[in-house]
């Protein structure tokens, strides 16, 4: 069975807690387990940001927003886990060696934060090579990765397959302060390069989208490897 790990941004899971998608992600999470052998980083998103502000208008420095944003991430990840009931490791696992004890009963792990100064999305990516998995993806609030912001640029555009260095050319300019919102940070890019595991970045607003490159092989997103070809499923 292959090993995916899925970067789940907390914009697309948890944009608020009213408006979360967990239960639709609970869903497609359970029959992608069928097939794959599945992880899960969840990011903080809108209620992260909200903590790291308030934390920064009270003159706390960026260590201590960090750790709100870690805190959240895990917040997010519980409330997964809990949707997820038995299909799930019944714990958020808090560091790698965990996650790979959580795999070891074959159901679903689950986890957030770990590293302040590191988006969740480089956690996804150090998880993917801990435990050398064949996939990893980033779930996300666009369609793939593009040459510019696609919501402030109308002219950017979408590729569908970069190289690692390309990747690296395209994020090493991006903020990395807590809760910063950008397509990968510059960790996750420089160990996707140094792995070789395949990246597929895509839209994860519909967790069907999700389904479907995974367990059917849909042409979604852009993906990330060192030659052109598709690590989906045919």
């Amino acid at each position: 069975m292959k090993k995916i790990v899925v970067s789940l941004g907390g914009s697309v899971l948890v944009p608020s807690l009213e408006s979360n998608n967990i239960s639709r992600y609970v869903s497609v999470l359970k029959r992608i387990a069928k097939v794959c052998q599945t992880f899960i980083v969840v990011g903080g998103g809108g209620e992260a940001r909200r903590y790291i502000q308030v934390a920064r208008d009270l003159g706390a420095g960026e260590a201590v927003a960090d750790e709100l944003g870690i805190m959240v991430t895990r917040l997010n990840a519980r409330l997964l886990v809990a949707g997820l009931g038995d299909a799930a490791y019944p714990r958020v696992a808090e560091n790698y060696t965990e996650a790979r004890e959580f795999a070891e009963t074959k159901k679903i792990v689950v986890m957030g934060g770990i590293t302040p100064a590191q988006t969740t999305d480089a956690v996804s990516a150090v998880l993917a090579e801990s435990i050398g998995a064949d996939l990893l993806i980033n779930a996300t609030s666009v369609d793939g990765i593009y040459s510019a912001d696609p919501k402030k640029d109308a002219g950017a555009v979408r590729y569908e397959h970069l190289t690692p260095p390309e990747l690296l050319d395209i994020i090493t300019r991006g903020r990395m302060d807590a809760g910063a919102n950008m397509v990968l940070d510059i960790v996750a890019g420089k160990v996707v390069e140094r792995s070789g595991i395949p990246l597929l970045v895509l839209d994860g607003r519909d967790p069907e989208t999700l389904y479907r490159a995974v367990v059917e092989g849909a042409p979604v997103g852009t993906i990330v490897s060192r030659e052109n070809s598709n690590p989906l499923p045919p």
